[in-house]
């Protein structure tokens, strides 16, 4: 603002900026060069990566599991499921090959959302549902961070189900992992979006009638260009869906069965434990048939439907359904194998496309119009057209 100009006066007591505490004004430090601007050419929508032999598991830079833990007490009730993603979590980051300060987690409010304090990174514990809508606005200024959002099934389909649908349908280049134990942990055991209906909860005594969220068809709904599922008490699969979420360019949507031991005990136990996993398990991988039960029992389309049938002498391996996760289509009608009596649920990728990420696009368009009509003076705007004084 120009000397000469008077500068516009506030109502009396009034005060510029909020008093804070003495020494607590003071701006936060920050990396070197951390400030900023990122410069990217047009369409670098990959995951940051480090240059060849300089990091990930073995490499030349050591980083190790110890390296992605912290020195906070985890809070989780002893047996919860969010122990085994944790794990998993932290034994994948030294094999992606991402600098620690590059990458960040940001989770909403839940059990699950303690995840950034026990993550060795940047991270943020923020506002109840907004995690994705945080997450937008930090890959839009700084998309050279390697972004992953921690939330669960009440976090995320019930006050942030706006926000959740809203970061998919742009694709941030994201990996979101929503913890699914069908019950508010945090808040002591009241039914959630996925509960099943008839449960009996505190805030339900006598039964919910919610019909519950699928949320591997509520991702497809939203348009997303990454969706599978996996579970707490299978870490080799978890991690591959990890691995794979975290190499797709785009926002990626991983739903974990993860149990609730205190409220929610064996929620999924059909599924995770090893004498019921075989009969109520189907993995899917592109290319392979569609087969449970220890290859003994297969899946095929009939019409618009899935039907199992036994292998044997009437039907052979060359029946079954073989998997595309290309298929939108296929996706919607193996997604719907959801809590159905007599099927299995299936666990692994349900669906990937490449499509241009938000923060490219963004990147674009802002180089774009720079391009066109120059770097732009944001004191020249703030005193642009009329003024005037508010006394």
């Amino acid at each position: 603002m120009d000397e000469g100009k008077k500068k516009p006066t506030l109502p009396p007591g009034a005060t510029r900026k909020p008093t804070l505490p003495p020494g607590s004004g003071k701006k936060p430090t920050m990396p070197p060069g951390a400030g900023r601007k990122p410069t990217m050419p047009p369409g670098a929508g990959k995951k940051p990566t480090l240059p060849p032999g300089a990091g990930g598991d073995g490499a030349p830079a050591g980083l190790t599991r110890k390296d992605f833990e912290t020195d906070q007490d985890v809070r989780w009730c002893p047996g919860c499921g969010d122990y085994a993603i944790l794990a998993t979590v932290q034994r994948l980051m030294p094999e992606l090959g991402v600098p620690r300060e590059k990458t960040v987690f940001i989770s909403g409010i839940g059990c699950s959302s303690r995840f950034p304090y026990y993550m060795n990174t940047y991270g943020m514990h923020s506002i109840h549902g907004r995690a994705p809508s945080i997450a937008t606005g930090l890959k839009a200024a700084r998309p050279d961070l390697d972004v992953w959002i921690i939330t669960g099934d009440g976090d995320s389909l019930s006050i942030g189900g706006n926000h959740l649908i809203h970061l998919l349908r742009r694709n941030v280049n994201v990996q979101l992992l929503l913890f699914n134990n069908q019950i508010y942990g945090l808040t002591k055991g009241q039914y959630s979006p996925t509960s099943e209906e008839g449960k009996v909860t505190k805030s339900s005594p006598y039964g919910s009638i919610d019909h519950p969220f699928n949320p591997i068809t509520l991702a497809l709904g939203a348009d997303a260009t990454y969706v599978a599922r996996t579970m707490d008490r299978d870490p080799k699969h978890m991690k591959e869906i990890l691995r794979t979420a975290h190499g797709h360019a785009g926002a990626s949507f991983v739903e974990i069965y993860q149990n609730c031991n205190i409220f929610n005990d064996g929620a999924f136990f059909a599924y995770t434990e090893k004498d019921s996993k075989p009969d109520n398990v189907v993995f899917i991988e592109d290319g392979k048939p569609m087969t449970y039960a220890n290859g003994k029992r297969g899946l095929k389309l009939d019409g618009y439907n899935l039907v199992s049938f036994e292998i044997g002498s009437d039907h052979s391996i060359d029946d079954c359904l073989t998997y595309n996760s290309s298929s939108r289509e296929l996706a919607g009608i193996v997604g719907r194998l959801f809590q159905k009596p007599d099927m299995p649920q299936p666990f692994g990728v349900f669906y990937q496309v490449n499509r241009s990420t938000y923060d490219d696009q963004l990147y674009v368009q802002i180089e774009g119009i720079k391009a066109k009509k120059g770097v732009g003076d944001l004191d020249a705007l703030l005193n642009a057209g009329d003024t005037w004084v508010v006394e």
